[in-house]
This record gives C-alpha cells, structure tokens and sequence, in this order.
C-alpha cells in the first residue's frame, strides 16, 4: 500500500514539474490534444477488422490507383462480366426480357403458358439427384400438400396477429416443436426467420444489445470457425461487430478450440459453432465450445441451419453424434432450416433461445413513431403467412417419425458415397463427415477440374477453397436407387482421365477457382462476385437476341 501511494506521489511530482513555469492555455491546450489523439487511435486499433487487413487493402488501393493497373483491372472485369451476362442468356435459351408492363393484363391461360415455359428454363436435371443440395426433398404428394395451404393462406401476414390467429398459431407451434425437437427447456422459445442468414444475425443482434446494455461492452467481437457460415460475416458487417475467424485442424477439419480460447477478449459477446458446417460436413465440438462459454459468460450459438433436421433424428437412425442441443450446458441459442431437411419451402428457417432474456434483445421496438408503437420480432415487418403455414404444413405432413425415417436413408446415402469415394485413387474425403456432407479432394491434381468433369456429366456440385474441395450436400433425391453408384462410378472415371492426361490449359472452375485463390487482393475477387449479382439481374440482350426481337 505504502509502494502504491509513493508511486502516486511521484507521478504527481513528475506531472507537476513538467507543467512548472509553463502558461495555463498551454497545458490546457497540450492536454485537450492529447486526449483527442488518444481517442483517435483507439477508435483506429479498435474496429471491426484488424490493423492488418486494414493495412492490406490501403496497400492495394494504393496500386489500382496506378493508370495501367487499373485498366488492366477494369478490362478484366469486363470481361467476366461479359461472360457471366452471355452464360445467365445461354441459360434461358437466349429469349428476350419484359422491361415494361404490358398495356393490358394477361389472361390466366397467358400467365400459366409462359410460367411453365420459364420453369422449364435450365439444363440440370435435379429431380433425378444430380444437384448438391439445392432441392431437399421433392415428394410430388408434398408438394401439391403446400402449395393447397399456401394458397388457403397467401394473404395472411403475421405482423397482423389480431387479423390473422391462425397463422399466429402456427408460427407459435413450429417454434415450440424445434424447441422440442432441440431438448429446450420450460424458457426456450424463437422465432420464425425468412433462412438461416437471418436466424443467424437475429443471435448475433440479441448478444450485441446484451452485451451492450447488461455488460457495457462498447466495442463487441464474436469468435467464430473459419468454416463457419458467411452469414456471420453479413452479419457482422450489417451491426459493426469485429469478427475473428479460428482455424481449423488440417486433418479433422473441426475448429481449434485451445485457439478460439486464446482469441477471447473482454469484448467477445458471441462463440460459434457448425452441427455441421457447410464446407465438409463435419460438426464442431460444440461441448468444448460450450465449456468456454461457461467459464467466460459468453453465450455460445449452434449453427445448425444445414443439418437442422437431420443431426436430432440421426441417433433413432442409428448414428450418434456428440451433444449439440440445449441439453449441453453454455450453449444459449441453436439456428436450424426448416426449408432444408424439414423440406418447407425456401423462405423458412428457425432461431431458438435457451432462455426468453435472450430474444427479448432479439426483438425491434420503436416506441415513439407517429405511427403507432413499432414492434417486430425479425428484420422484416410484413411476412409471407403463406410460408409459415406451409412449414408448419410440412412438419405435420412428416412427423417424428418421418423425419427420422428420411434421416436413416439420407445418412446411410453419405456414408456409401463417402466409402466410395474413399477408394478412388487421386482423390481424398476432407475430415470424417458427420451428417450430408462429403467434400472431396486432391493432392495429386487440381480438384476443380474433377467439379468440369462431373458438370459435363450432368452434376452440380459445390466448389469450395482454403483448402480446395468440392462437396456434394445428400438429400432425398439422392437416396433414389443408381444414384450413388452413378456418381461413384463418374467420380472414378473423370479423376482416373484426369491422372492419366491432365489437361494442358485449366477452364470452367478450375481456372476461375485457381485464379481466385491466387489474388492476394480479396476485393478484386469480391468485384468478380459483382458481377455475378449484376449477370443476375441483368435484362441486356446481347446481339444475337436483339437481332431476333
């Protein structure tokens, strides 16, 4: 104690004779500036992304201010521009676009002709399982069952819960049933969500206002995989919340935990975890996650938007997995799609809470608005009650026991895929998949190539970096009979091809994938991405289609 107030006296001392004979609008002044440059700096070293990369992309900004660099950059761009606009035109069969409204009104028979023509838009057959993902289910019975609810509900909207009960209702039972499903709690609840990007930044969003008000944390982090869904990248760059990305082990493919524990600072409000992640279908060890989040206080979020309605059934279908759910203590929210394997159309997903403190942060109100108090559960105000009632449709529709029945074929599916494909010569399965998921690659060739091949074949399979990969994400239609002997057999054949005469020049994927991978600049590779989005809505025609209208 003595040591500590004869250390302040001495810093009074010191401080007293460096302003001794100087003028008091000099201190004043010297000590206002200081201040100021502290606060500056603080506000530079602490931001959402770190000084490094930061420091990076001022580098490259630098050069493309360079003339030459630039147009060369800019030709470039061009270019794939241009080639993703002539390949989204190739894709509807070259036909012109309705840019205006037609002067009159179609007729229902008009209307119904040129849908089922634009329907039959595309080249990937996916009803007969050639689509990584994309289509879950299929059931032609299921089908026509939504689409009869949708339209006994297309015009319900649940931001208007006293005009419409029964969607209100509904909404009410999918939650409580995931929460069910997911062993929550009296306290667990959720809410319906258009996907899992929005379940995902609805969690992040109630832990920044926790965080905010109960801990006073001013400058938030959220500790998440590397592998972990690009929607917490959305997320945090929507809310202004640093995010730090923990490596993986090269050989499970499952996070480093010890890392994510050293990555934790006073500031983090959020750890993450994948049951599974996308990339290679393997679920994170979300006890160990669960622990940190104990002994820190920090809550910890399950993704589980891809196997959300695979991973509760798999141990009635005879797979077991390590806890995920809410049984394991720390963990305090859990994202799963309902229009994944719940099979709901696209548009729904869930995000359940161990507790009610948590989605109470999760909501949005706006007390003084001239138009009435504004409250709203998620991002959106107005709803599609139409949705909802076709997942709520759907769940009924399967059951418990339907789900765990689709789960045994689609997980007995992977796990011959996987064997498979452990047996070709040149190619490697990433890690030990858990769940849908088998991602494939190579240290002997250029992966991407094998993703050509299997295109010409008919497949649509995902492309995936750091490391290079491919995955395909099994669902039902591909549990139908010759479907994993077929991609087997094409597997072997093109890797086969591929080792025996590799291609002189890389295309498709793999040169776009190569060159990817390659630019150190990343926001040259997020301007390629534009120009995707942009070919997307796109309504030029190129010359050939003008020449025709």
């Amino acid at each position: 104690m003595e040591a500590v107030e004869a250390g302040v006296i001495f810093l009074q001392d010191y401080v007293n004779s460096m302003c001794e004979g100087k003028p008091a609008w000099k201190i004043v002044v010297t000590t206002a500036g200081t201040t100021l440059l502290l606060l500056w700096l603080k506000e530079f070293l602490f931001q959402g992304e770190s000084l490094f990369v930061r420091g990076k992309k001022f580098f490259f900004r630098l050069v493309r201010r360079i003339p030459q660099v630039r147009a060369k950059i800019e030709e470039e761009i061009n270019k794939v521009s241009e080639s993703m606009e002539k390949e989204m035109n190739e894709n509807i069969k070259h036909a012109g676009y309705l840019t205006s409204l037609p002067s009159k009104g179609w007729s229902v028979e008009e209307i119904i002709k040129e849908t089922e023509e634009y329907c039959g838009y595309g080249t990937f057959d996916w009803e007969s399982g050639c689509a990584s993902g994309t289509v879950y289910n299929g059931n032609k019975i299921l089908t026509e069952l939504m689409t009869k609810v949708y339209g006994m509900s297309a015009w319900t909207n649940p931001l208007h819960a006293d005009v419409f009960p029964g969607v209100r209702k509904m909404e009410a039972e999918v939650v409580r049933m995931c929460c069910t499903i997911y062993n929550g709690g009296p306290l667990s609840c959720g809410t319906m969500t258009s996907g899992g990007t929005e379940s995902i930044i609805m969690a992040i969003k109630a832990y920044r206002e926790y965080a905010k008000n109960v801990k006073g944390i001013k400058n938030p982090e959220i500790v998440v995989p590397i592998t972990a869904h690009a929607a917490f990248d959305k997320g945090c760059q929507l809310l202004h919340i640093r995010i730090k990305h923990i490596p993986i082990d090269p050989v499970s493919m499952k996070v480093d935990v010890n890392a994510m524990e050293k990555a934790i600072t006073k500031n983090t409000i959020m750890l993450a975890g994948s049951a599974p992640q996308f990339p290679h279908g393997v679920v994170d060890p979300i006890e160990e996650i669960a622990d940190l989040g104990v002994k820190y206080d920090i809550p910890v979020h399950v993704d589980a938007c891809l196997g959300g309605f695979l991973i509760p059934f798999m141990k009635e279908a005879g797979y077991l997995l390590p806890l995920f759910d809410f049984c394991v203590e720390g963990v305090t929210s859990i994202s799963a799609d309902t229009h994944k394997y719940g099979y709901a159309p696209k548009g729904s997903s869930v995000i359940m809470y161990s507790d009610e403190k948590w989605r109470h942060y999760q909501y949005f109100v706006c007390p003084d608005w001239p138009g009435g108090i504004y409250a709203t559960s998620t991002i959106s105000g107005s709803r599609a009650g139409g949705i909802i009632a076709a997942c709520w449709a759907s769940l009924m529709y399967h059951g418990h026991l339907g789900y765990v029945e689709y789960t045994k074929k689609i997980i007995d599916t992977t796990k011959l895929i996987e064997k498979g494909c452990r047996t070709i010569p040149g190619i490697k399965v990433m890690g030990k998949p858990d769940v849908s998921i088998v991602a494939l690659g190579s240290d002997d060739f250029n992966i991407y190539m094998l993703s050509d091949g299997m295109s010409k074949k008919g497949w649509n399979l995902n492309a995936l970096q750091f490391p290079p990969c491919i995955h395909i994400a099994v669902t039902v239609l591909h549990t139908q009979p010759g479907v994993v002997e077929k991609f087997v057999n094409d597997v072997t054949e093109i890797a086969t091809e591929i080792m025996k005469n590799p291609p002189k020049e890389l295309g498709g994927s793999a040169a776009i994938y190569g060159m990817a991978q390659s630019v150190p600049d990343r926001s040259l590779v997020g301007e390629m991405a534009w120009c995707y989005l942009d070919a997307v809505y796109s309504t030029r025609a190129s010359e050939k289609e003008k020449n025709q209208m």
